[in-house]
């Protein structure tokens, strides 16, 4: 295990929440943001690609483990988009003005989320999340980020944007994918 962690991310939002997830391990969490750290172009055409490529820029600028995230929302009606272009999609206005010009009513949608850590002289390793639901008709929420207020997972009433940020950092993507990094982290530790 390690005492810091750089968060390979300057999003105020992504920062927020993974600072909370990590809360609990007892590391100290630094960020791309708070370090002004130079940007890593996200040019990779996966999850995977991307956040490697983040955590391993960032891990070797500093000298430092680092965790990345690239995550983004699929939507099936658009074939997947807009995925790991989702950032630079054009936001939930975009989509929800988009998915006006197909028939139907229900949008099958799921989150992704990978997580990369990167440690200087180790092996990436990648953890993955994900969560399924649908697109609503229109924004409902204000907590969160990005496309939170029109994402409704499965199982539930509330859109991420809707929900208790306590709930939703269990059940979401990212919370998901940090619940494997924390776990192969506790076994790690266990072993070492």
């Amino acid at each position: 295990m390690f005492n810091e962690l750089i968060l390979a991310s300057k999003n105020p939002g992504k920062i927020k929440e993974l600072s909370a997830l990590l809360a609990p391990m007892g590391v100290r969490v630094r960020s791309a943001l708070e370090m002004d750290l130079p940007d890593v172009v996200e040019d990779r055409d996966t999850f995977d690609g991307n956040a490697a490529k983040k955590a391993e820029e960032i891990a070797a600028a500093t000298g430092l483990p680092a965790l990345a995230d690239d995550s983004g929302i699929c939507v099936d009606t658009l074939d997947g988009r807009p995925g790991v272009f989702s950032a630079r999609y054009g936001g939930y206005e975009r989509l929800l003005e988009e998915l006006k010009a197909h028939t139907s009513d229900v949008h099958p949608a799921h989150f992704m989320c990978v997580l990369a850590l990167a440690v200087p002289g180790q092996q990436t390793r990648l953890y993955e999340g994900r969560i399924d639901g649908h697109v609503v008709a229109a924004p409902r929420g204000t907590s969160g980020f990005g496309y939170d207020p029109v994402f409704q997972p499965k199982g539930y009433k509330e859109t991420f944007g809707e929900m208790d940020p306590i709930l939703k950092n269990k059940i979401s993507h990212r919370g998901l994918a940090l619940q494997a990094f924390v776990a192969d982290m506790g076994k790690a530790a266990k072993t070492a």
